[in-house]
């Protein structure tokens, strides 16, 4: 009788954690394959690519990386749409942020549950380990987990293992746990060591996670988005431009988003069918979204904020274009604002 091959999937974020735990099943002659989920709060591959000041960081995605350095094929699942009432309505509450990351790793752990069972996987591999994160990895919190992503002991945390009770990939011997680790807290140096050991020079170490909800400025964006629309709704276009230019309130009722870089400017021009928008034409400047709705006064306004941050800064008077959205472009001479008269709570 020809013994069936294990097979395993890890799910892969692209920093280092991930990586390693896919590595150390992998050694031990199991299968492995990779999943990745896209929530649209990702970190990797965005702005790195549009930014001149992150030009020196890699512009890749790093789940895809992470997989071609161990050669192992990758699954990408979006998951946009399904994911926001994980970020709307967290049954266990956000962390610092905005960040409901005990509800996000139950539902990715759910995810990947129907994804293994659908194609004949035998368990689940994450990276996680016990004390690193304040919310979603800790002792208490890691059964939760299982509970909630319906997984029970096929899921296997390779770099805590030790710490934690024998999981069914060790009981029927497709593991052997004395391979395994007992990692624990935030300290990196354990996974930094075992990173060298097993021959890997390079990975990547996203900032907070990899995910804009742990931001703090992030999140501060997004409860003001909420709050000014009255409702917790978003679409994926929402929230990439969060991620983009200077965000000021002006006024209650509208926002202006300017760029801060021609990489900026570039990007935000493939949203000017669906916003109202300004344009400084006198002086190299930034282009400017507006969402809401602008008065006369409103327009005026805006432009000047606009010339504020243009070359033109310190002239008497800039040309601006303003395209109100669906109706009919028209030019203003506006002095701009001086910096004082730009006011602090108007940063969002």
């Amino acid at each position: 009788m020809v013994n069936k091959q294990i097979k395993a999937v890890a799910l892969i974020s692209g920093g280092l954690d991930s990586m390693l735990a896919a590595k150390v099943v992998m050694d031990q002659g199991v299968e492995v394959q990779g999943l990745n989920f896209f929530t649209g709060f990702c970190v990797e591959g965005h702005t790195h690519a549009i930014r001149k000041h992150h030009k020196a960081k890699p512009k890749r995605n790093n789940a895809l990386w992470s997989a071609e350095q161990l050669g192992i094929k990758l699954h990408i699942d979006d998951v946009s749409e399904p994911y926001k009432d994980v970020v709307i309505n967290p049954k266990y509450g956000y962390g610092a942020n905005l960040n409901p990351c005990l509800d996000c790793k139950g539902f990715m752990v759910g995810r990947a549950r129907r994804w293994m069972e659908e194609n004949d996987f035998d368990f689940l591999i994450t990276g996680e380990v016990i004390g690193q994160r304040p919310m979603s990895q800790r002792r208490d919190t890691m059964p939760v987990i299982q509970r909630d992503g319906g997984i029970g002991d096929r899921l296997l945390r390779p770099l805590c293992a030790k710490l934690l009770p024998e999981t069914l990939p060790e009981r029927e011997g497709w593991v052997n746990r004395e391979q395994l680790f007992d990692f624990s807290g935030r300290s990196r140096k354990p996974q930094i060591e075992l990173a060298t050991k097993l021959g890997f020079d390079e990975w990547s170490q996203p900032a907070g996670g990899c995910c804009f909800l742990t931001d703090e400025s992030y999140s501060t964006k997004l409860a003001d988005l909420w709050q000014a629309r009255g409702s917790k709704e978003y679409e994926l276009d929402d929230i990439m431009l969060l991620k983009i230019g200077r965000h000021l309130r002006p006024r209650p009722h509208f926002k202006l988003i300017v760029s801060r870089e021609e990489g900026e400017n570039n990007f935000l021009r493939g949203y000017r069918k669906q916003f109202s928008h300004f344009e400084v034409r006198s002086h190299p400047g930034p282009l400017t979204l507006v969402d809401g709705e602008l008065t006369e006064a409103d327009v005026e306004l805006a432009a000047r904020i606009v010339g504020r941050f243009s070359q033109g800064r310190g002239e008497l008077q800039v040309t601006v274009d303003y395209v109100p959205l669906g109706g009919q472009a028209r030019q203003l001479q506006v002095q701009p604002l001086t910096p004082d008269q730009i006011e602090k709570q108007w940063y969002i």
